[in-house]
Parts: structure tokens; sequence; C-alpha cells
């Protein structure tokens, strides 16, 4: 993103979301503007309310708006199952060509587990494979998909897992794949990784089936360190290592372009909870924190990480969810006096 002024104030577009989107958004960025008070909100609707209103869950305004910015908080979405109105996280990575989905999978002190020492991080394709939505009938009783994997999409989110992992100073890039079965798709999806691979010599690279995979994350997944994935297994298997270290609840995400990113909770909008003051922020803190980062503010990221954790370590601290007894205001109150 080039020099950042850390003085200077920072416009940062934000979509509060749908169900306890708007709960937790505003907890977040109160916290946020505690720790660091260069920050610009710069709101942006979208959701279930605009489709209602419009019809399409984004206006044209609002993806010029988080263009112009180029960083984003975002609250989670309502995407309805088997029908309605296209997913607007899907409308949002592809207009914008944020090509790489970031979920770290951290253990989390006390967050209790039957995993312990889990850190990995799951890079998954962003734009590609069946998320096209290129479907049709070919008669009623037969569905077709089309799934699209292209070397260029693939070699830049090889590349990116593997920046990463140098810049972050991490050992290996794992390939997950199903070229057993898939040969010309993710046959490509695997000459790419090894393709790219050869350029970096200092890291480890291998591959694995997604079945195995997903085997060998419940059953030892301090093995892994950095694993890349085209967009549909990871989807699946990133949920999955979210489980080993205490759900989607804590679980954070990071949607990154050439020209911007989106940070965002993983977890859906929990409507059957939505203004009861239930809500656990934490998910969408932690991808605060990776924005942060992102944006070179490190010092600030690091304040609002310690008082996050200290607030997570303290059982009478904790949200519901997480066996503890506050609510979404309680938790949030408590973690600004940890900072």
């Amino acid at each position: 993103m080039g020099s950042v002024n850390l003085k200077a104030m920072q416009k940062i577009a934000l979509i509060r979301g749908d169900g306890i989107g708007p709960e937790i958004s505003d907890a977040v960025t109160e916290i946020l503007n505690t720790a660091c008070p260069q920050l610009e909100w710069v709101p942006v609707e979208a959701g279930l309310g605009l489709i209602e209103k419009i019809g399409k869950g984004i206006t044209d305004e609002g993806i010029k708006t988080l263009a112009e910015t180029r960083i984003s908080l975002k609250g989670p979405t309502t995407t309805p199952v088997g029908g309605g109105h296209r997913s607007i996280n899907v409308t949002i990575r592809k207009t914008l060509d944020l090509f790489v989905n970031v979920r770290p999978v951290r253990s989390i002190p006390g967050v209790e587990t039957p995993f312990k020492n889990v850190d990995m991080v799951i890079v998954r394709e962003n734009i590609e494979d069946t998320y096209g939505g290129v479907e049709h009938r070919q008669s009623e009783d037969l569905a077709q998909c089309l799934r699209f994997i292209t070397r260029s999409g693939s070699i830049r989110c090889h590349r990116y897992a593997f920046e990463m992992a140098r810049r972050e100073k991490r050992k290996r890039v794992t390939c997950v794949h199903k070229a057993n079965i898939m040969k010309i798709t993710d046959g490509l999806w695997l000459d790419a990784f090894r393709e790219v691979a050869k350029g970096y010599p200092d890291i480890q690279a291998d591959d694995i089936i997604v079945d195995n995979c997903c085997m060998q994350m419940v059953s030892k997944p301090q093995q892994f360190d950095v694993l890349v994935l085209p967009n549909l297994f990871g989807d699946i298997v990133s949920d999955l290592g979210a489980g080993l270290v205490g759900g989607l609840g804590v679980a954070s995400g990071a949607n990154i372009g050439t020209s911007g990113a989106i940070f965002e909770p993983v977890h859906g909008s929990a409507p059957d909870i939505a203004g009861k003051g239930l809500a656990n922020p934490t998910a969408m803190l932690f991808s605060a924190i990776s924005m942060l980062r992102h944006l070179a503010r490190i010092d600030e990221a690091n304040r609002v990480e310690r008082a996050l954790l200290a607030t997570l370590g303290n059982p009478a601290t904790r949200t519901k969810d997480l066996g503890g007894t506050l609510g979404t205001q309680d938790f949030k109150r408590a973690l600004i006096a940890n900072l």
C-alpha cells in the first residue's frame, strides 16, 4: 500500500451489515476509536435492508466508496440459501477483484478447545472455481454448475501465499487439491503451485488431497503452517479450521486484492439474536486488528489485541457463547477498560 502517515486521518469504509452486524460494528468501532483516534469511518449501506428497498445488496455508489477508500471493515450480511439474491460478499469480491481470502487459525488463550498450539493461515482463492454461480438446469431432474480455474488466477493466489509466508517468517506452504479426481481443473491448480514454488526455495512446498487434509486437521492440526486452496475447498476447510480454535464467533477474515482490502468476521448475521445484546464482537475485532496491521498501525493493533486477549482470558469478562455472562455492551466496556 506504500508509505503510511500514521498521524494522518485514515478513511475506512464501514458496512455495518445485517442482523447482529450493527451491534458488533458499533462496539468494534468504539473500541478502535479509543485505541486509534485517527480513524475516520465512511458509512456504506449494504445488505438485506438495501435489497428490500432497491432490489440489490449494494449500490454503484457504495462500490465506488469501497474502491476509493481501499480499506473497509464489514459486518456480516445475510445470504439466502437455495434461492433469492446473489451473495453480497461474492459481488463485492468479484467487482473489486479481491482475489484472495486470508483466514488465520490460531489457538486463543482463554478459549478452551480439544486442540492446543494451533497456528496456521488458510489462503483461499476468492474469485474463481464454482463461485461464479454459472449454473443451469438441463432438465427438471438435472442441474449443472461450471467450474473455472485459470492459470493466472491460480498463480497470483499461490504467489500471495508464498509472499505472506516469507513476510511472516513461516516455513511451509501446502497446496490443497483434489487432482486425483478432477485431473484437469485441480491439475492446473496444482501445476501452477509447483511453478510458483520454484521461486521460493527458502520455503518448504508440498501438497495434500483435500479429504486427507481435513482428516489431518482434526488429528494433528499443529503440523500445518500455510494452506492454499481453491475457492470452494477453501470456504469449507477454513470453517473447519475455525472449529479447531473456538468456532466462527472468534474467526476473522480478510479479502485482499492489489487495490484494496475488506476485513470482516466470517460468521453469519444471526438474526435470531439480533437486537438482544448477546452478540460476541470478538471475530469482527480480530478482523479489525488484522486491518490495523495491514495499515501498518502495528502499535495500535498490538494494543487492541492485548486488551482482547486479556478480556477473553478472564472468565468474568467473557461473553455467554464462550462460557461467560456478558453481553455485547458489557464485553465492550470490559475490553475498553483493559485498553
